[in-house]
């Protein structure tokens, strides 16, 4: 049963956009015959046996005569789309020594060949169906399972019929063949080299400790590069009929679509699947065992220091006990819901201690049941400096105090109304869930062998034993938290002789004195005793702006609204606030403090209300407070609801009105920042983070990220110095989107953002400041020091930016995902040289300037050449051969289907129509938007690539290991050229 349902929304379709008219399918199959193996009426779905949790009565299951399970329903989120899952019951943990890496490695293998597709032809395949490579369709490997993912938009029942053919093709009968394992080796080392770093390293090291003698201590899913490289097509499909089986495998389907179809076609294509030769058992994955002599009451076991010079600090320990499968029922779920609360009580304690200038940076405690092998307490965090044995001895004594002293019922109350208003939300947003989510969450209650529950179940768990929940019983769930056979950790620390085994060891096993001061002090605090932003404003104009019912409000002192009321996504309100100027408004010395202002300036408060009290304030309802810097205007945005409008509105005006200015989360970010910035190197993609926006900006000192000097130089008064003008100054627009009424926000607005002083105008230096494109010349060289083989590299054209325009950028977008199909097939397919290569584009509509289209890849530093030849040799390609009409379909139907579920949700709007009270234009732009992103022509693809890749060179950057030089030619595993 899920404890914290998650919800996600989605609105009917309420702009009728013109839909192309499907692609014609294969040869149509025959109609499938009715289902008939349903669970009967009356009996115990396979799902909930041995349980009394109420079933989801909206799910319909079945179970074949060979063992296949499966689960369909009726859900029209987002409209026209189906979402297939197939879980099979083996995971690295399933794996003999020999075998490490295989249950991955079958996962592509099924994507590359199998009995209804060609090599290499899977990702076309699904591509012509309209689904999206990467997100639509996808797979995942963990210790426990595989899973294969499709969610297939504009579903019909051809689509379907085709779609699940195709599906059982690849898992009951892929092409295992050497030749397909030569091929698709390369892929998975070149993901496996991605993945790796000093971060890989030490994650694997402390895996190792923390599952000691366990499976789970060694059996990574990506495998080891001995085992992958030794791997043959026999040896493959020997794991490969081991374990996929039909008794292993769990097929979900959920769409808007008659569930009795999905399970039609799920039995009429798995139906006489058989396994080859007896079942195999599942192997004991073991459990945590203490070492032999360890003191009862500290069992101390296995511990680890792991020093990586560029990486950051970070401790973590586990209460380590036995894993065994459980009834799910409500008096265990009771239990688990008790847990949870006895868990967010520490936590919010030791967020309070770092708040406040405590020793580590960060603290969490977490029960996490893992991989079917552990029952396990963390306890991780991050010590701010060298003395992790004083941030050790701070967090063990928030929980020794937890442990030796039952919570205050305020305290008790504060999170049952945290854990009441998720619940309720989640009822609220039924009917919203996305399907895809709903067909993940029964893999998931497969994969840990619980259940499934409505929302309102959950909810009515919770209801009948909230007001049972004493001190006295989360005092004991807690100490049965920290409870176990082993305690196990790994520190990891960038300085040799920081620690050793032996002093964390010691560290553990010290007598710890309890934080009393560790509790949160009750307030009483309430939005009607804060103080008024100003007198409510008058509205200076108000109308239709001509799409749909959304209304445009303009107030008296500047301030600009755009609201469009709807109930499609019942219990949801989108607000977002843009102000100001943006990277435009930050100085060129004030880098440091645009960083931590995206991390601070927040947390720095609200009149007199610090971070704790803005917690405080929000608790128990639907607030959220994010920051952001766009090109052209600040933003804040949230989630809301209706009830809770107002005191939103309230917060956001309130910030511009009279922010507060608490030194400690600018502190904090500092030292984050500071402990932050060594990292980046260990890596070619930390360099990235770090560096690509600056270098694409020409060097625009307002994007460097700040190093060490930097922060140095930060203080509080400066951020405040900084951030105070920036606040006051520029229009202000404020976007409402969602299900509220009409009338009461209007009014809300006029007594929160309507109520502002006028605000100073951007002066003329800003509101005209552009971004600059460095010009392309030699190759910008960068080092890192990670992995001797790792390396990356990115190659960028400038292009355009503003609304005047859009319409081309929309078309850009098109050209872009071609060249991102063809660098695919370039680099991984033809040469296993990236796992991953990405193209995509920028076309800022705020500013006039700043667009480009970029390619990064990372690879090996003896395939950075061939990345630049192939996308050279691409643009050129483009620029004078337009592409074909398959080739360009491949990438306007996923765009389509994409446009057609993303414009079903209130946010797709509101992105859309975000700096329209500034330039109205983009209100016109929108009647061609669906056709500007799937209807082209090659000659207009050609146009555009000779616009901006004909003659013009692109701006290179290579990021490789300190101590080897750039390689100037491809290697000989590199493709000579990159074709369609």
């Amino acid at each position: 049963m899920a404890i914290l349902p998650r919800a996600v929304g989605r609105l009917a379709l309420v702009l009728p956009l013109a839909l192309l008219a499907p692609q014609a399918m294969h040869a149509q199959e025959p109609a499938a015959p009715a289902p008939s193996h349903l669970t009967p009426q009356g009996e115990t779905p396979w799902i909930y046996e041995g349980s009394d949790v109420p079933r989801d009565e909206e799910w319909t299951f079945g179970k074949l005569p060979n063992g296949l399970r499966y689960a369909v329903r009726k859900n029209g989120v987002p409209p026209d789309q189906v979402s297939i899952r197939v879980r099979i019951d083996a995971g690295s943990l399933h794996e003999e020594e020999s075998e490490r890496g295989y249950a991955h490695l079958l996962e592509h293998l099924l994507f590359r060949e199998s009995k209804y597709v060609g090599r290499a032809q899977a990702i076309p395949t699904w591509q012509r169906l309209g689904a999206t490579f990467g997100s639509d369709t996808n797979a995942e490997t963990s210790p426990t399972h595989t899973v294969y993912k499709l969610d297939l938009p504009n579903i019909n029942a051809g689509k379907l019929t085709e779609s699940m053919k195709i599906l059982s093709g690849m898992v009951r009968e892929p092409v295992l063949n050497d030749a397909n394992i030569d091929a698709e080796v390369p892929i998975v080392l070149a993901e496996k080299r991605e993945r790796g770093g000093p971060q890989q390293r030490s994650g694997e090291e402390t895996r190792a400790t923390l599952f000691a003698g366990q499976r789970l201590a060694t059996r990574v899913p990506i495998g080891t590069d001995e085992t992958l490289q030794a791997a043959t097509g026999a040896s493959v499909e020997t794991f490969y009929k081991r374990w996929y089986r039909p008794e292993n495998t769990v097929i979900v389907a959920v769409g808007d679509i008659d569930p009795m179809q999905l399970a039609a076609e799920v039995e009429r294509w798995f139906g006489d699947w058989k396994g080859v030769g007896p079942a195999t058992p599942a192997p004991d994955f073991g459990d945590p065992v203490a070492p032999a002599g360890a003191d009862p009451a500290n069992p101390v076991g296995e511990v680890t220091a792991i020093v990586e010079p560029s990486l950051q600090r970070s401790f973590s320990y586990a209460i380590m006990r036995p894993w065994r499968p459980v009834q799910d029922t409500i008096i265990y779920n009771e239990g688990l819901l008790r847990d949870s609360l006895a868990q967010a009580l520490i936590n919010r304690r030791l967020e309070a201690r770092a708040r406040a200038g405590g020793s580590y940076l960060y603290a969490q405690v977490q029960q996490e049941d893992v991989s079917r092998s552990t029952d396990a307490t963390f306890v991780a965090f991050a010590p701010l400096t060298a003395d992790w044995k004083a941030a050790l001895s701070d967090v063990r004594g928030v929980i020794a105090d937890a442990l030796a002293n039952p919570p205050t019922q305020e305290e008790i109350d504060r999170e049952v109304a945290e854990f009441e208003s998720i619940f309720a939300s989640s009822v609220e947003q039924r009917r919203v869930m996305a399907g895809a989510r709903l067909a993940d969450d029964i893999v998931n209650a497969v994969d840990i062998r619980e259940t499934v529950a409505a929302p309102e179940t959950v909810l009515n768990v919770f209801n009948s034993m909230k007001d049972k929940v004493t001190p006295a019983q989360l005092l004991d769930h807690t100490r049965k938290l920290f409870d176990g056979a082993v305690i196990r950790a790994a520190y990891v620390t960038p300085q040799t002789g920081e620690a050793n085994a032996a002093d964390i060891r010691s560290a553990l096993s010290a007598k710890v004195v309890a934080a009393d001061d560790a509790r949160i002090a009750a307030q009483d605090i309430s939005f009607a005793d804060l103080p008024r932003v100003g007198a409510p404003g008058a509205i200076a104009q108000q109308g239709p702006i001509g799409v749909l019912d959304i209304e445009r409000v303009d107030f008296a002192n500047g301030v600009k609204t755009i609201l469009w009321a709807n109930d499609a996504e019942p219990g949801r309100v989108a607000v977002k606030v843009r102000f100001g100027g943006g990277w435009r408004s930050i100085g060129e010395g004030e880098a440091a403090y645009a960083t931590l202002g995206q991390m601070a300036l927040i947390g720095s408060g609200v009149g007199e209300l610090g971070q704790e009290e803005l917690d405080r304030i929000s608790t128990g309802r639907r607030m959220g407070f994010d920051f952001d810097i766009g090109d052209g205007a600040f933003t804040f945005f949230a989630q809301t609801r209706r009830q809770d409008l107002e005191d939103q509105l309230y917060l956001f005006a309130a910030k511009l009105a009279m922010p507060g200015w608490d030194p400690n989360p600018v502190l904090r970010a500092k030292a984050a920042a500071r402990l932050a910035y060594e990292s980046y190197s260990s890596s070619p993609v930390g360099v990235v983070n770090r560096d690509l926006e600056f270098l694409l900006r020409d060097s625009d000192p307002r994007f460097r990220t700040p190093d060490q000097a930097m922060l140095e130089q930060v203080t509080a008064d400066g951020f405040r110095k900084v951030w105070e003008p920036l606040l006051k100054q520029g229009p202000v627009e404020v976007l409402v989107f969602g299900d509220f009424d009409r009338a009461e926000a209007i009014e809300a607005l006029g007594r929160t953002f309507g109520a502002l002083e006028p605000r100073a105008p951007l002066p003329a230096s800003v509101a005209t400041r552009g971004f600059d494109f460095p010009d392309a010349g030699e190759t910008v060289v960068e080092n890192h020091r990670g992995d001797a083989n790792q390396a990356a590299a990115v190659i960028a054209w400038p292009t355009g930016a503003g609304v005047a325009g859009l319409r081309e950028s929309r078309q850009l977008e098109i050209l872009t995902q071609v060249f991102n199909n063809r660098l695919m097939d370039a680099m991984r397919e033809r040469a296993g040289a990236s796992y991953a290569p990405v193209v995509s584009t920028q076309w800022p509509t705020d500013v006039e300037s700043g667009g480009r289209i970029s390619a990064f890849a990372q690879l090996r530093p003896q395939d950075v050449p061939a990345f630049f030849q192939a996308a050279d040799t691409i643009a050129r390609d483009l620029a004078t051969t337009p592409p074909g009409e398959d080739e360009l379909q491949r990438v306007t139907e996923p765009l389509l289907q994409y446009i057609n579920r993303a414009s079903t949700g209130n946010l797709f709007w509101l992105f859309q129509l975000e700096g329209a009270t500034q330039d109205p234009r983009r209100i016109e732009l929108l009647r061609s938007l669906l056709i500007d992103f799937t209807q082209t022509t090659p000659e207009n693809m050609l146009g555009l690539a000779q616009k901006y890749f004909d003659g013009t060179p692109g701006w290179r950057l290579a990021i490789i290991p300190e101590g080897q030089p750039l390689a100037t030619r491809a290697s000989s595993a590199a493709p000579a050229e990159a074709g369609r």
